[in-house]
């Protein structure tokens, strides 16, 4: 599966903003320009490897965390942002999207078998 390039590019720019850090602050802390950076958070281009593992140490994220969109085995990525999005519910929050959630799987394997269908015109 090729690396998703946009996909990558918003979680890095996600990150940084998360971390607080300006394309030229993480430019810097990762020892490339701030051309590149803005090119990979647009989808553009792709960092190296050793970029990448520079980017992630930097902003205090995983790789797996900024690949997930291109990565099959990427459910403790995906479990860990629900719990982030569920931090701040209260109860009633968290029991309808609890709720949703139950449903949202129930339609998913019920439906399943349109998942392996190929699609029109290929």
């Amino acid at each position: 599966m090729p690396v998703d390039s946009k996909a990558l590019g918003r979680r890095i720019r996600a990150a940084r903003k998360k971390a607080s850090m300006t394309q030229g602050r993480l430019a810097e802390a990762v020892g490339i320009s701030e051309v590149h950076i803005s090119n990979m958070e647009s989808g553009s281009g792709n960092p190296s490897l050793a970029t990448l593992v520079d980017i992630a140490n930097v902003l205090s994220v995983s790789a797996d965390e900024l690949l997930c969109d291109s990565v099959i085995c990427c459910k403790p990525v995906f479990q860990k942002k629900i719990l982030e999005v569920t931090a701040d519910c209260d109860d009633y929050e968290i029991r309808i999207l609890s709720h949703v959630l139950e449903e949202t799987k129930t339609a998913l394997r019920e439906n399943g078998k349109l998942r392996r269908m190929p699609e029109k015109g290929k």
